[in-house]
């Protein structure tokens, strides 16, 4: 994989630039933010469950990306690098080299009369609503459960898009779970699959799994996750309904499953103003996923209110608010069951 990545970054440009015919886009994404956490951690890293927007009282920046596609008949190409809280958390565990690699895929039409394809690389996660680009989801943060679960993959990948382009199915083989580098010890792949219908423009189904590992094969260990999730958008008002459920094992006998519901509804309030109201559940009482170092584990609540504001076509202002609130005292050192927090970023993406 090393050896493809260096291949990628070193030949896509010279293929981009000689291919003068070729369509050839280039695209960015900036997000800064500032967040007040009402734990005040001393060190400013909020909590241990939150991978974006993660520094508490500072001016930061989320995600700065840059990013170059490429795309023929038969061949299309993306690579992007980034800097900013998303690739500092979520990559923490990739070495060095690869920690600020946002996207480096290749992929090939299989088929001159059907659009099936296969990609090959770096490649967003084909689980879930929510993404890295935050100016694209409905709210300012991201859902635990997003935050929990893969935003990118790497592996190959097929995909196939019926002619009415209203449903679109994908078979993965991954190299684990939110991993660029195989960890080591792990040998066995992990697999995955999509399936997303819209029977109509205004609603979305969707069903996304993994199947695989994120221990070494001398756990012998499997970890399942399945993640459905449901959209309606009208001019006006839209929902979004979500539910994530997980298995793997916690202890190297026993297996623990935790499950996340979450509905968010979006309305407009005129052409440059919209406002966003969250209410998401998150239970891994065994803390497969999130240790407390308690009794009852990983057991909260969350709310969130959100207004976006377009100041120009490219730039807009977003604020929210939020609260969390727990079975147990998680939060503060251990010392409450609540967390509330306010979050404001300048998203520009062109």
């Amino acid at each position: 994989m090393y050896y493809f990545i260096v291949s990628f970054f070193v030949l896509f440009p010279f293929i981009a630039f000689t291919q003068v015919n070729k369509k050839i886009t280039f695209s960015g994404y900036t997000e800064a933010y500032y967040a007040w956490d009402s734990d005040k951690p001393a060190n400013h890293e909020r909590a241990n469950f939150i991978y974006n927007h993660k520094r508490h009282n500072e001016l930061n920046i989320n995600l700065a990306l840059a990013k170059i596609n490429y795309i023929d008949t038969f061949v299309r190409a993306n690579a992007g690098l980034m800097v900013g809280n998303y690739a500092q958390y979520n990559l923490a565990n990739e070495p060095t080299l690869f920690q600020s690699i946002y996207e480096a895929n290749v992929g090939f039409k299989i088929s001159k009369n059907n659009n099936t394809w296969v990609d090959i690389g770096i490649l967003p996660s084909h689980i879930g609503f929510e993404s890295a680009i935050g100016v694209d989801c409905w709210t300012t943060s991201r859902s635990i459960a997003a935050d929990n679960s893969p935003y990118f993959e790497t592996g190959i990948k097929l995909t196939h898009t019926n002619s009415k382009e209203n449903f679109y199915y994908s078979f993965l083989v991954l190299n684990g779970w939110q991993r660029i580098q195989k960890p080591n010890g792990t040998q066995m792949p992990s697999l995955g699959m999509q399936f997303n219908y819209k029977p109509t423009n205004a609603i979305t189904l969707n069903y996304s799994n993994f199947i695989g590992t994120d221990k070494p094969d001398s756990a012998k260990a499997l970890r399942t996750y399945h993640n459905l999730y449901f959209i309606l958008e009208k001019p006006r008002i839209s929902i979004t309904a979500g539910l994530d459920i997980g298995s793997d094992k916690y202890t190297s006998t026993t297996y623990g499953l935790w499950y996340s519901p979450v509905i968010i509804a979006r309305t407009s309030i005129n052409s440059k103003s919209k406002i966003a109201a969250r209410i998401e559940y998150f239970n891994d009482k065994k803390q497969v996923l999130i240790p407390t170092n308690t009794i009852n584990g990983f057991q909260t609540t969350g709310f969130s209110i959100n207004y976006d504001y377009t100041i120009y076509k490219k730039i807009t202002f977003r604020l929210e608010g939020k609260a969390y609130l727990a079975n147990n005292k998680i939060f503060n050192n251990n010392t409450r069951t609540t967390n509330y927090s306010i979050l404001s970023s300048i998203c520009c993406k062109w």
